[in-house]
């Protein structure tokens, strides 16, 4: 019986051990790589639910349930609000892609630096949500950002 757990915890600790491994795709916080971007043909928005003008940066982080996507946006000028990403249908069945989509400010504000124009996003997907999927893609209304695992 002893040797039976023995074999058990040092199978446990060589499987453990892979997980550690610089890119190893046993490891889930190498799931998703870094963001790249490419530009699209204009997105067209519906009125009432405009698309942010560029998306800046991607990030998904996986989570035991899942993983969280965060994105940052940059709307022409200061004011946007309301972030949020839609899910769109993909003609790949392996590609998950968002619309980052915000509301336009109650009054006209100026542009100013872009820091001051950023604005954060971010969707909560389930396991079940990524199986199958490739590629997780956000786009905005000039470009497209995508990670893949």
């Amino acid at each position: 019986m002893a040797l039976g757990r023995i074999l058990a915890v040092g199978a446990l600790v060589v499987a453990l051990a892979g997980c550690g491994v610089g890119q190893s795709r046993l490891n889930p916080l190498n799931w998703f790589g870094s963001s790249s971007s490419e530009a699209i043909a204009e997105a067209q928005a519906q009125p009432r639910l405009p698309i942010v003008d560029q998306v800046v940066s991607l990030d998904v982080a996986a989570t035991p349930g899942g993983a969280i996507i965060s994105t940052v946006g940059l709307p022409p000028t200061q004011g946007f609000w309301e972030a949020d990403l839609v899910r769109l249908p993909s003609d790949d069945p392996t590609v998950m892609l968002f619309e980052f989509r915000i509301l336009p400010p109650l009054t006209p504000r100026p542009a100013g630096p872009q820091p001051s124009r950023e604005v954060l996003g971010g969707a909560v997907v389930t396991n079940q949500d990524l199986a199958g999927i490739r590629t997780i893609a956000v786009q905005g209304q000039r470009n497209r950002r995508s990670v893949r695992r």
